[in-house]
């Protein structure tokens, strides 16, 4: 495995205040920027929804919206946020509830969906990430899920935060599943364990024979790659390479190519240190360990990702763009074949938790938090 370059790609005059009073970087609130050129775009607000997490199209043209306390909604082409019963419970608080959805390659013909979410364990205080897909039924006033059927699941732990399940079809129409560590560290380099791990399955949930830890089994089979923090954006390129970014810890947010088997070295290395100031080696001390393309630090709390191949922004095109919670920002990624760089950061004054692109090449917003506006961006 060869080593990767490093690079930090941070717009000084729109570095986030790396505020002492907070107890984690990534909620830190941005610096005051000051002046700045304007976005290239209009932002339109369509609706508001409570806390929402994820979105995503549906070939009608209406949106998909997931709100962390155990919701699906459908907004109509009209701008009506209509509800989908039959959402299985959630674990609410932290960062755990509801989280993505996306849909079925074949969804047209199958009406399948997929939802990850927060799910509670046995014993008090425990829960993990679960994946499961359902038959989507709509009607008139909104619609329902039925055939429920689970397909993965993080075992059980203490903690509330550093789930990740987002999830994504690849163009091998295989299921892919980010799994967070959940803030318990050396599992992570563990191949029994599903924390800290990017997931491979097929869309069945039973696991792809071509798996690179395949003929270990167990946990392991399911494994395409290691060694990861808190994973929250996936998205191909036009390529059909896997980009994913996470969160570092205090510093040294991240933006990956993912490679088949690697080991991404969290938490052997990393470009931030822990929250207590306790120093971590870096990428460059352990070149056997696989470096991430793009690093920032101060952070930017990446959420939500998309590689624009839409034609309304053609600056845009082949770029990703991810979502900015601390940062309160879109942030847009230039990619060079293999490596990648911060082009450009766009201020939106909110944090910014899910990004996408709409049938016509339009970008949508998700804002974090309660009453959060969702955002349709049209070129100027």
């Amino acid at each position: 495995m060869k080593l990767k370059t490093l690079c930090l790609s941070c717009v000084a005059a729109l570095a986030l205040s790396a505020a002492a009073t907070t107890a984690c970087a990534h909620d830190a609130p941005a610096a005051d920027a000051g002046a700045a050129k304007a976005n290239p775009f209009t932002a339109t607000e369509v609706a508001r929804f409570n806390e929402p997490w994820a979105m995503t199209f549906l070939p009608n043209g209406r949106l998909l919206v997931t709100e962390k306390r155990g919701v699906l909604k459908v907004l109509t082409i009209g701008g009506s946020a209509q509800t989908i019963t039959g959402v299985p419970a959630v674990a609410y608080g932290g960062q755990g509830g509801f989280g993505d959805v996306i849909l079925h390659p074949q969804f047209a013909s199958n009406g399948l969906i997929y939802i990850s979410y927060a799910e509670k364990g046995s014993t008090s205080g425990t829960a993990g990430a679960t994946v499961a897909r359902a038959k989507l039924n709509l009607t008139s006033s909104g619609g329902s899920l039925s055939n429920l059927q689970v397909l993965w699941r993080q075992p059980k732990v203490s903690g509330s935060n550093h789930y990740g399940h987002r999830l994504a079809f690849g163009p091998d129409h295989k299921l892919w599943i980010t799994s967070s560590e959940r803030q318990k560290f050396d599992p992570a380099q563990d191949l029994n364990s599903p924390l800290g791990k990017v997931i491979r399955l097929n869309d069945d949930g039973s696991v792809p024979t071509d798996n690179p830890f395949y003929n270990r089994g167990g946990v392991a089979a399911t494994v395409w790659s290691y060694g990861h923090r808190n994973l929250l954006g996936i998205a191909f390129d036009a390529q059909n390479k896997l980009w994913i970014h996470e969160m570092g810890p205090k510093g040294g947010d991240e933006l990956n190519l993912i490679e088949r088997g690697s080991n991404y070295g969290w938490p052997l290395v990393s470009q931030g240190d822990h929250y207590d100031g306790t120093p971590i080696p870096r990428h460059n001390t352990r070149p056997d360990l696989n470096a991430p393309e793009a690093w920032w630090n101060p952070v930017i709390a990446p959420a939500g990702f998309v590689i624009y191949s839409g034609t309304r922004f053609p600056n845009w095109a082949g770029s990703g763009l991810i979502g900015g919670l601390a940062s309160q920002a879109l942030v847009r990624i230039k990619f060079n074949g293999n490596t990648a760089a911060e082009a450009e950061r766009y201020p939106m004054g909110k944090r910014i938790r899910e990004v996408e692109q709409g049938p016509n090449g339009d970008v949508w917003l998700l804002e974090d938090g309660t009453n959060a506006r969702l955002l349709r961006l049209t070129p100027i």
